[in-house]
């Protein structure tokens, strides 16, 4: 259940969202801001790179690391090096995690450490392997914390990560915007270096810029009829989201939306590309989750009685591949099946605004979904 008069009570959100969330997403710009002076100060904008390197690995904990390297894949294009390493261990806690380099690991590739704690063993040891291999390391955490030393000492690069002072006060959310703008904007730069990825300081002032302008529309202060992200929460409250995406930047973004309704709120959704997404997901819009298939839904006690869960479309498009579109064809396997859709699309401008765009509006609807759902 959905309390909606919390969504139109700034107060009322500001006193439940007791992880800083609904900050780190109003923030997001000035976060790109300081990350890219600190990349800036630790000399990534002095770097003459011998040609790219042969692999891009990317290890870290949680969400936030899992994304930026989906997303520094997704930008590197066709044929992206960009590899994640994935952590093994008994447990997600920190000193539990251990990363591996894979056994061809060498001189010629690049090792990135992205984690917005900096305490875990596993990455400093990690750091130390692919010193003694002979690849490059650059990791982006909280300064002073122990895997600055770690990489320091291992004659690595350390970017600092760009904290805010509240982001000591509670555990910081894998899905926080803060975070992961924090660690993905310095990785950006570095590769813009290497001509990997086009994220030169001009592109990523202009996706600060448009992540302060989603925070205007889409504030605790603006009403739910004219907030984009408000509306979207208040259209998931009761429902499963499917979510489609179409355009490559589109993929990401919905992805992490899934990964964040998961982590926030607790509410299950599933995502694909389209057009696949239509043959995938056809018989879920077809089945017990379509919005027709209880005939008895009439007749529920709205008052007393939980409302039934029935899949809702959540359409996500950037520029669609080649100029062609399964946007039509999807809004009419929705129809057909009388499942209800949202569709988000950003305004026009370059890869990384656009982007932003889509994973701002999704990032501040899961928040207000967590904040305005009731148990």
């Amino acid at each position: 259940m959905l309390d909606e008069s919390l969504l139109d009570s700034p107060e009322g959100l500001a006193e439940a969202d007791r992880r800083a969330l609904l900050r780190g997403a109003a923030e997001a710009g000035a976060r790109v801001r300081t990350a890219v002076r600190h990349a800036a100060e630790a000399g990534v904008n002095d770097l003459k790179p011998d040609g790219r390197p042969r692999a891009v690995l990317i290890a870290g904990p949680g969400a936030a690391a899992t994304q930026a390297a989906d997303l520094l894949g997704t930008l590197a294009g066709a044929g992206s090096p960009v590899t994640r390493l994935a952590p093994t261990g008994v447990a997600p806690a920190a000193g539990a995690l251990r990363w591996e380099l894979p056994g061809w690991a060498g001189s010629v590739d690049l090792l990135l450490i992205a984690t917005p704690d900096g305490a875990e063993p596993g990455l400093a040891l990690l750091s130390e392997q692919a010193y003694r291999r002979g690849c490059t390391v650059v990791a982006v955490a909280p300064a002073r914390s122990p895997l600055a030393e770690a990489v320091s000492g291992s004659h690595g690069m350390f970017i600092p990560m760009a904290t805010a002072p509240y982001d000591h006060e509670e555990p910081l959310a894998g899905a926080s915007s803060g975070v992961l703008w924090a660690l993905l904007t310095p990785l950006l730069a570095l590769l813009d270096r290497t001509g990997l990825v086009t994220a030169p300081p001009e592109a990523l002032q202009k996706t600060a810029d448009r992540l302060d302008g989603i925070a205007e529309r889409c504030g605790p202060a603006i009403v739910t009829y004219s907030n984009p992200a408000k509306t979207l929460a208040a259209e998931l409250a009761d429902a499963l989201p499917v979510v489609w995406t179409e355009g490559v930047s589109a993929g990401p973004a919905g992805r992490r939306f899934t990964a964040a309704l998961a982590e926030l709120s607790g509410k299950p959704a599933v995502v694909a590309e389209l057009p696949e997404a239509l043959a995938a997901h056809e018989a879920l819009l077809a089945g017990r989750l379509a919005a027709g298939a209880d005939p008895d839904d009439f007749f529920r006690d709205r008052v007393e009685e939980a409302p039934a869960l029935h899949a809702r479309v959540v359409l996500l498009r950037d520029r669609p591949i080649g100029g062609l579109t399964a946007a039509p064809a999807a809004r009419e396997l929705a129809l057909t099946h009388d499942t209800p859709i949202s569709e988000l699309e950003p305004q026009a401008g370059g890869e990384l605004e656009t982007l932003a765009e889509l994973i701002a509006v999704t990032d501040f609807a899961a928040v207000y979904l967590a904040l305005a759902s009731k148990a």
